[in-house]
Order: C-alpha cells, then sequence, then structure tokens
C-alpha cells in the first residue's frame, strides 16, 4: 500500500482529478500508477485523467461502477482488465489484450488497437477508431445477460474472431487520414484464418472482398438479415457519434455476415470413439 500520495492535480469543486504518469519524464511503475488511481477513487472522485502514460499495464484492472478513466499517451498491455462498469477513453493508441475479460463498462481508443483485444470479454463496449492487429475478440463470448460488442473501425489481421463463443464483432474497413477526412482503407478488411473455432456469435464485416477464401475451420459466411442489420444499427451509430464520422460513407458498402457452422465445430476431434 502506498500512503499519503501526492495530489498531482485536483479541480476545485470537482470529482476530477489529473495524474502525471511520468513525472518529470520518468513514467511510474504500472503498480504505483495503479495504486494511485485506485487510492483517488476511494476519495471519491468519479473521473480521473491520466498524462503522460507510456506503456503503464493494467490501468482500470477490476474497476467497478460509474467512473470514468482519459488517458493521454499510451496505456500498455491489459488496458481494463476484468473491469466492470467503468469507462476508459484512450486520446491516442493502445497495446495489446485490452477489455481481457471485461465482464460491463466501455473502453474507447481514438486510434490504433493492438493484438488479442477483447480476449475472453463477456460483456461491454470496445470502440477502436482505426486498426487493430492480430487475434482479435478471440473467444469473447455471451455471460447470462451479457452481450460483448467489439466495433473496429480500420481493418484486423489474422485469426479475427479466433474460438468466439458469443457477442459480436463489427469490422467497418475505413481509413483515417490526419487531415481528418474518411475514405475506404486500401488493405484487406481482415487476415486468414476468419472466424477459426468459432462456435457462437457473429463477425460482421463491411465489405464486398470475397471473404471464403479466408475462412477459418468452422466459419461460414452468410447473408445479413433485415434483423441483423437492425441489431448492428444503434452500435455504428454510437460508433459514428463517438469519432465524429458522417455515418453516410458506412452506406457506400453491403455487410457480409461470418458465423458457425456448428455449435462445436472440433466436436468430431475428441473422444468420437469412446461411446
Amino acid at each position: 500500500m502506498i500512503e499519503n500520495i501526492k495530489i498531482e492535480y485536483r479541480k476545485e469543486n470537482s470529482a476530477e482529478f489529473e495524474i502525471n504518469a511520468a513525472p518529470n519524464g520518468n513514467p511510474l511503475n504500472y503498480k504505483i500508477l495503479n495504486e494511485k488511481i485506485y487510492q483517488i477513487i476511494k476519495k471519491g472522485y468519479t473521473k480521473v485523467v491520466l498524462n503522460n502514460v507510456c506503456g503503464q499495464r493494467f490501468i482500470g484492472a477490476s474497476l467497478q461502477g460509474q467512473l470514468k478513466i482519459e488517458i493521454n499517451g499510451l496505456p500498455g498491455n491489459d488496458l481494463g482488465i476484468f473491469m466492470d462498469g467503468p469507462e476508459i477513453i484512450v486520446n491516442g493508441n493502445s497495446e495489446d489484450q485490452i477489455g481481457n475479460t471485461m465482464n460491463n463498462g466501455k473502453i474507447i481508443i481514438h486510434g490504433d488497437g493492438g493484438d488479442v483485444i477483447g480476449l475472453s470479454a463477456r460483456g461491454g463496449k470496445i470502440y477502436v477508431k482505426k486498426d487493430v492487429g492480430y487475434r482479435v475478440g478471440i473467444h469473447i463470448k455471451e455471460f447470462e445477460h451479457k452481450f460483448p460488442v467489439l466495433l473496429i473501425g480500420g481493418t484486423a489481421k489474422d485469426f479475427l474472431g479466433e474460438y468466439m463463443a458469443g457477442g459480436l464483432i463489427i469490422v467497418l474497413g475505413l481509413e483515417f487520414k490526419s487531415d481528418g477526412t474518411v475514405s475506404e482503407s486500401k488493405y484487406p478488411i481482415c487476415g486468414e484464418g476468419l472466424g477459426t473455432g468459432i462456435h457462437r456469435g457473429k463477425i460482421i464485416l463491411r465489405t464486398v472482398e470475397d471473404l471464403g477464401s479466408r475462412l477459418g475451420v468452422g466459419a461460414k459466411v452468410y447473408d445479413l438479415k433485415k434483423e441483423t442489420e437492425k441489431t448492428i444499427k444503434p452500435y455504428i451509430k454510437e460508433f459514428c457519434d463517438t469519432f465524429k464520422i458522417n455515418p453516410d460513407i458506412i452506406n457506400l458498402k453491403p455487410y457480409q455476415i461470418v458465423k458457425p457452422i456448428s455449435k462445436r465445430p472440433f466436436g468430431g476431434n475428441f473422444c468420437g470413439n469412446l461411446i
């Protein structure tokens, strides 16, 4: 336990508190930074602004309730791990495994995301404005009334939605230029191994590309039904509102949907001859 933490910055008569994550240019150890965050929340603050973040891991770990964390800088791995309710906003890029086993809440990335985003998430929303890396959405799953949503504005790499067990992944295939304009990405919307081992949930991609040749074991491309299109509409609207995107560009391409062929895509590989 770190006692008597120094108050970096506090607004008078406000629930907002700011922390310099790299005082004098020296990044705080991630354990020290997270302990500061927890102590500040215990004092009753409901919004924490982190400045000069430089790769510190586990920010927002296991936090609960109506809290908001705004990050200026580059957060490290496992941002929002086990989170249950708060909102995290990153004004830039993020590293790997954001939203790891997240139960509820929202994570907004105003830049690129890393690999393995949303690992085993069972609720909440993760919105990444630009591109993401490999194995994004691996084993995300629905849990009771919880329904995880991962929405990517740019493109994804290999093994998107691997072993997916519920929830929703949406990829829009857009490019966000430095002058603020938005256009169609010149890169493939996803890589190989799309939906490998998927046994529940949906992956929806806004593209006219041939996805059949990229499918992993257990995945299949289906026609997008009107009811599914209606389901995704509010999430896309919220995404556009969050990142100030003109929604007209979204309608310039159709969607394709990837779903499981079976609830047990590898069922024949294990103990098939025992009974």
